[in-house]
């Protein structure tokens, strides 16, 4: 579950996983294993991914299919058309 979300979050977010990797500090192989699910990554590795990814935790995890959507440094008629959008996707 962990590697399928971490896959489909990082291709959602448009990187490589090699650019994943360079943001971790670790290799492309080591993302490649979290995503096939050979190995998994450290309690400390999920929340830097998390923060890197801009995705909390519980989502990696499989725990909470939520998402969020950062609005900070938008003004409310900004914050209202995002919505509004949302709003006409979802119909």
């Amino acid at each position: 579950m962990l590697g399928e979300n971490l896959k489909n979050i990082r291709i959602a977010v448009g990187i490589t996983q090699v650019e994943l990797a360079k943001k971790l500090g670790v290799t492309k192989q080591s993302v490649s294993n979290w995503e096939n699910g050979n190995i998994q990554p450290s309690v400390e590795m999920i929340t830097k991914i998390s923060e890197v990814l801009n995705v909390k935790s519980d989502v990696l995890l499989g725990l909470d299919d939520r998402r969020f959507i950062e609005v900070t440094g938008l003004n409310d008629e900004q914050i209202a058309h995002v919505q509004q959008i949302i709003n006409d996707i979802i119909k």
